[in-house]
């Protein structure tokens, strides 16, 4: 039973960290381990989960450098319009140093 609140909350966690810059899928992924080692339809989902993952990263790896640099633009883009969106909606966190 702990070890199910645990899994479910780490993947609760990965999963509101997913628009945010941080390691959203790396999380749900340490979650869906924890469920894994208790549960067999988890074990079998994260058996899903790294054929596909191992499948995209044979792929991009595959590809040419402009594709490949295409492919972080666009994974750069995702990021940035997160946190830009966190800033229209939430303000500068305190934390960051005034400019100017």
């Amino acid at each position: 039973m702990i070890v199910a609140v645990v899994g479910v909350t780490t993947i609760v966690v990965g999963v509101v960290m997913l628009p945010l810059p941080g390691p959203g899928w790396l999380v749900i992924f340490i979650g869906l381990g924890a469920l894994a080692s208790e549960f067999a339809w988890a074990r079998s989902l994260l058996d899903f989960a790294r054929d596909k993952v191992g499948a995209w990263s044979d792929w991009a790896g595959r590809q040419a450098l402009a594709v490949r640099g295409l492919l972080g633009l666009a994974c750069l883009s995702i990021v940035g319009a997160a946190a830009y969106g966190y800033i229209a909606w939430r303000g500068v966190p305190g934390w960051v140093p005034g400019i100017g």
